[in-house]
């Protein structure tokens, strides 16, 4: 009997006949985060993709932190495989889960007959084998409707399979199967929640970070790079854009209202993200904007902004407040370096009364005093690319 991790897949068996490349593209993604923890059989049979270790050096408590982050997998269960045979699921259910059982206060059995061959239906399954859990840890109670642990019994094509309660997986879908976007990248909370929601749709991201040394210091690039490689185990091999942008930010002092500098900045982000993606294949631009949080991100700013957009702009946190964000920031583990105390190029230069409700107009006539394709040029050159993998 051997140890192995089912992966319950979500939406995608509800994609008819696009739902196996789906799985492809899903089997794919485990098999390059499986890669570093030894060597394992990774198949779909029946809506569950199976992770199977292949020898005895394979670390399975790293592939399992692995396929924790992966899109596409609503829940996994570390599992042990055993005949199809009623009295060899209980005695494995009896070694495998010996200790949660003698751990728990109430129990039940549930149990799901994927091979119609097999003699009993799925009721009598989880009776019988319910019945000698029972007998062999007396302490129990028996619970339906709110156990303490679940023991679950699965009879599939060529084994049986029992494991406990599975744990909640990543959800959303295999990344790769949404097309590709640019995330624009700062180093607070938000923009890292929206480049994995986009992610977990299915869509690749890669990132764009704007960096105005020497009003930002190395370590505040570097926190960003770091908040990149903490988004590297849900969203795969990703590749960050870093543009320098002092030139055009003293531009800005130096030729244009104050009160329009922040609404100015972000049209000139919109425009070199337009141009990176649209250099390199991509389809949309991510950003981290919710209604009403700051000065630029009013319906009437995020309409100025859009005005120079070539690409649909996607707003993934749009409507969440900053709790909700935090929890997800918390929850995917970018929290705590997103907190940390380096300024990024969205605070540098920050106007005392910025405009709220910027008119169009207004910012392309201060726009009259800048040569705006000339710096979007120069800075869209001067980009460092950073590669960050798995």
């Amino acid at each position: 009997m051997r140890e192995m991790i089912l992966l319950k897949q979500g939406e995608m068996v509800l994609k008819g006949l696009n739902r196996r490349g789906f799985e492809e593209k899903m089997m794919g993604n485990a098999k390059r985060r499986l890669k570093k923890y030894g060597s394992f059989k990774v198949y779909t049979r029946q809506s569950t993709t199976y992770v199977e270790p292949q020898d005895e050096n394979c670390d399975l408590e790293g592939a399992w932190q692995a396929m924790e982050k992966l899109f596409g997998v609503v829940g996994l269960s570390r599992a042990r495989a055993c005949p199809k045979d009623k009295d060899a699921i209980v005695a494995c259910a009896r070694e495998y889960l010996g200790d949660k059982l003698r751990a728990a206060k109430s129990f039940k059995v549930e149990s799901k007959r994927a091979d119609k061959s097999f003699p009993m239906t799925s009721i009598q399954l989880s009776q019988y084998v319910g019945g000698e859990l029972h007998d062999a840890f007396p302490h129990l109670t028996v619970d339906v409707h709110r156990p303490e642990l679940t023991v679950h019994v699965e009879v599939r094509d060529y084994e049986a399979f029992v494991h406990a309660d599975p744990e909640e997986g990543a959800g959303g879908l295999p990344v790769g199967m949404g097309g590709r976007a640019l995330s624009l990248l700062s180093g607070g909370i938000d923009s890292p929640v929206a480049s994995w929601m986009i992610a977990k749709r299915g869509v690749i991201v890669d990132m764009i970070h704007f960096y105005s040394y020497p009003y930002t210091s190395p370590e505040a690039k570097e926190k960003v790079l770091d908040l990149a490689r903490l988004l590297v185990p849900y969203i795969g091999k990703t590749c960050v854009h870093v543009v320098p942008f002092t030139r055009i930010q003293e531009e800005l002092r130096r030729s244009c209202p104050e009160e329009l500098f922040t609404i100015l900045m972000r049209r000139f982000m919109m425009r070199i993200a337009c141009a990176v993606a649209e250099k390199n294949g991509i389809q949309a631009l991510v950003t981290g904007e919710s209604v009403g949080q700051v000065a630029s991100q009013t319906l009437e700013a995020m309409a100025c902004t859009n005005a120079v957009c070539t690409l649909p702009v996607l707003r993934p946190v749009v409507g969440m407040d900053k709790e909700e964000i935090v929890r997800i920031s918390r929850k995917i583990g970018t929290f705590e370096t997103s907190i940390l105390p380096y300024e990024d190029c969205c605070t540098v230069f920050t106007p005392k009364h910025p405009k709220t409700r910027p008119q169009l107009a207004d910012l392309e006539e201060a726009e009259q005093a800048l040569d705006v394709d000339g710096l979007v040029a120069e800075a869209v050159a001067g980009i460092e690319r950073v590669m960050l993998e798995l």
